[in-house]
Order: C-alpha cells, then structure tokens, then sequence
C-alpha cells in the first residue's frame, strides 16, 4: 500500500510540475513581441539607425522556438504524471525524472524521489502488471 500512495502522490506532483512548465512556456513570449516590435519598426531610437529587421525575425525564431520546447516539455510530463497514475511506460517515467532535475529546485526534488520510487523491485512489479481504472481504484 505504501508504493501505491507513493506513486499517487507523484502523479500528483508531476501533473503540479506541468502546469508550472506550462505558465513557464508563456515567458518566451516576451522574445516574440520584442521581435515584433523591432520587425514593424516601433523600436526605432530617437537617434541613430533602427536595428535591422532580421534581427526581429531572429527574436522572433529564438521565442517561438523555446515556447514550443517548454511546452513539448510539459506535455511530456503531463504523459508521465498520467501513466505513474495508471503504472504504465516505467521508462519513460525514469527519463523525464531525469530530465526534471536539471529543472533546479522543484524539478530536481521531484525528479529525485520519482527515480527513487521507481527503481524500487516492489514498484517495478506494480508496473509489469497495471491495473484497469487508474490509480482511483487502488
């Protein structure tokens, strides 16, 4: 009984951990404006030349391209929250527990105790046998 409550409150952590990579993944939206406003021509100084437009267009990639990794990253752990929950794909888990430690401090507790809890034999059996239902009806 003690893995099931352990593997429920995890679940319960990393589905917390998304919607903190998911809020994060807003962040890089702040590259997409600046390079908007340097692309349309709002940034020009009072003196001097305007930036030229391809750095805007660079802002512009470098945003876009963090937002879509973040949140590629979220949906990732949003697939591991929910399948500790129903015991299923123990090695995917393992790997975004290893990914959530570079995420220093949630991240690396959360994913420390995750690699503690599934290299546990007792939980490694839970995971070859999954239950139908989830972990609601453990």
């Amino acid at each position: 009984m003690e893995d099931a409550e352990h593997l429920k409150l995890l679940s319960i952590f990393h589905y917390v951990m998304t919607g903190l990579c998911a809020l994060g993944g807003f962040f890089p939206g702040i590259y997409i404006f600046m390079g908007g406003l340097i692309v349309s021509g709002a940034m020009d100084p009072a003196k001097g030349s305007p930036p030229p437009p391809g750095i805007g267009w660079l802002f512009v990639a470098i945003g876009a391209g963090l937002m879509l990794l973040i949140w590629g990253f979220a949906v990732a752990q949003f697939l591991a929250a929910r399948w500790i929950g129903e015991r299923k794909n123990r090695v995917f888990c393992f790997v975004i527990a290893g990914l959530n430690c570079a995420l220093f401090p949630l991240g690396t507790a959360l994913g420390v105790f995750t690699i503690l809890v599934l290299q546990r034999a007792s939980v490694a059996a839970l995971f070859d046998r999954p239950d139908s239902g989830g972990y609601l009806n453990r």
